[in-house]
């Protein structure tokens, strides 16, 4: 029903237009494309990404300055596995908006993960500083994970601990202290933010796959074992189990 009623309102809008003068219209317009944008976001985290690639796509015709649309379309671009249009619009919502922190913490990230860390870190670095992010946990994290692609683990550390001091139920920097303590061999370590992990929240696979990881190397064959049944039972289409599969074939 709600978004029915979103509908009617968008039609309404619409038709006022009609009657209106130019600065008017593009009042209405911003509006309307407030309202997709909206919606876009919303199916987004749903993951139903035709949906919202169709409301995300409608809100940037009706205003190609929707900064934070177009940061939306380089996230479900993203999830599509397609890069180059995801670069395309995070560039364009970073031309729209140089100082925006949302969008410099996920185009930071992207271009980490496309091999372009020294860019990608001094956008992550300048969401870090600025005093006015009240969330910079998000963006230490994603600095961590760049300096773990680079085998920097010391430096990722470092940012992943600043990111839980700040919030300490923060369940992405939890599960990336699990890893670069593995990594580190420090599994004792590891097991204790596995255990802060899963009180934070729901298991994902790619947190199951690195709990078996991590009770495995600890010697605990039981544990290990229940997890990779989770990952291969909760999970059994990811990319993880695949791997899993793969390896113990």
């Amino acid at each position: 029903m709600r978004l029915f009623n979103l509908f009617i309102l968008s039609a309404s809008i619409i038709g006022l237009m009609a009657c209106a003068t130019t600065d008017d219209k593009k009042t209405i317009e911003g509006s309307t494309a407030d309202i997709y944008f909206q919606l876009g976001v919303r199916y987004l985290n749903l993951n139903k990404l035709e949906i919202a690639k169709e409301n995300l796509q409608h809100a940037i015709r009706l205003d190609n300055k929707n900064a934070q649309a177009f940061n939306a379309m380089g996230v479900l671009d993203e999830k599509l596995n397609k890069i180059d249009d995801a670069r395309s619009h995070y560039q364009n919502a970073l031309d729209l908006t140089p100082d925006d922190l949302s969008v410099k913490n996920n185009y930071g990230r992207f271009l980490c993960e496309q091999g372009e860390g020294e860019r990608g870190m001094a956008l992550l670095i300048t969401a870090t500083k600025d005093g006015l992010n009240d969330r910079p946990w998000l963006a230490m994290t994603n600095l961590g994970r760049c300096f773990m692609q680079l085998a920097q683990y010391q430096e990722a550390e470092t940012y992943f601990e600043q990111a839980l001091q700040l919030n300490a139920n923060y369940a992405p920097a939890l599960l990336e202290m699990q890893k670069v303590n593995y990594q580190k061999g420090d599994f004792m370590v590891a097991k204790v933010y596995l255990q802060r992990y899963t009180q934070a929240t729901e298991p994902t696979s790619e947190s199951l796959l690195i709990a078996s990881q991590i009770e495995g190397a600890s010697g605990n064959a039981e544990m290990a074992k229940q997890y990779e049944t989770l990952l291969l039972t909760k999970f059994p289409l990811s990319i993880e189990a695949k791997r899993f599969k793969a390896v113990n074939k």
